[in-house]
């Protein structure tokens, strides 16, 4: 009995050496993430030229007053963002992007602010109370259902437009145009939040899409108004200076703005929808902790 007991003293201490053995293990291959994560992290963090104060957009048509509230990211630093950071398909037409200077890109609450511009005339906005938002959701979510089809033939995950997030809304004094849409992307139970403002100018629109999650609407809104106010077009290129002897008319109106029908015409509805922040170093630092310890790191 005696040497059976020893036998099994034996295997219960073999067992736990293991156990102690494997968490070392486990313990190593975390370090060995967080080493990772780190490294790209700074590097990245680093890389990105952040612009304060006044800025020209690169299409010289409009301007950003950024003030002390937003940062910008050129096209180039934007698109590392949404491709290297977020996971979305390169797309190098925009503009770049506007962010809240209080986060960085990497922030699991940061949101940022996509600038695109279409230049296709000016767009005569005398329908803006004639329009039926519900009609035209309809219309949407069918349109959103064939750019599914579209992304999936890609080896992108489905898309579903949910419905309005903020039904849309004119403001006719600053030809400023807004609303949200709440969009799901495959089975995921976090829906994505895209708040887009349109700014009319005499030769086009100004697009500033906000890419952010659901559960950050209300920040979104409480920022909206500052938003609105940083961008503007130049001198030449304002809504109020059209000129209808010698300036085009768009062949769209206020409708097809919210709908995006001008980029189903260049082809680019499908690709306008993918944008989101789908961060894989998130999944990475739920998994080991890396989240908690690179705050404290950063303080």
């Amino acid at each position: 009995m005696q040497r059976f007991s020893t036998l099994l003293l034996s295997l219960l201490l073999s067992a736990l050496t293991l156990q102690a053995l494997a968490d070392e293990s486990a313990s190593s291959e975390m370090s060995q993430e967080e080493a990772k994560y780190y490294a790209w992290a700074t590097e990245f963090l680093a890389s990105l030229n952040k612009q304060t104060g006044k800025v020209t957009l690169p299409n010289q048509v409009a301007s950003l007053d950024l003030g002390e509230d937003y940062y910008y990211l050129s096209p180039e630093d934007a698109e590392r963002v949404l491709v290297e950071a977020w996971g979305n398909p390169p797309d190098e037409t925009h503009l770049g992007m506007i962010f809240p200077a209080q986060y960085t890109p990497l922030d699991a609450g940061s949101w940022g602010v996509l600038i695109e511009y279409t230049e296709e005339g000016y767009v005569d906005d005398s329908d803006a109370q004639d329009i039926d938002y519900d009609d035209l959701l309809a219309d949407m979510q069918a349109d959103t259902r064939d750019a599914s089809e579209y992304r999936m033939e890609q080896g992108y995950e489905s898309i579903e437009l949910v419905g309005w997030a903020a039904r849309p809304y004119y403001d006719q004094t600053q030809h400023k145009l807004h609303w949200a849409k709440e969009i799901k992307f495959g089975s995921s139970p976090d829906h994505t939040l895209n708040y887009n403002l349109r700014v009319l100018g005499r030769q086009g629109v100004l697009s500033l899409n906000f890419i952010a999650d659901m559960s950050q609407l209300p920040e979104i809104e409480s920022q909206l108004d500052g938003v609105m106010q940083v961008a503007h077009f130049n001198p030449g290129y304002r809504y109020e200076e059209f000129d209808p002897s010698v300036d085009k008319v768009a062949a769209y109106g206020l409708g097809a703005l919210v709908a995006g029908k001008v980029l189903a015409k260049t082809g680019l509805l499908a690709m306008a929808l993918l944008l989101l922040k789908k961060f894989w170093f998130v999944i990475i630092a739920a998994f080991y902790g890396v989240a908690k310890l690179f705050k404290r790191k950063q303080s």
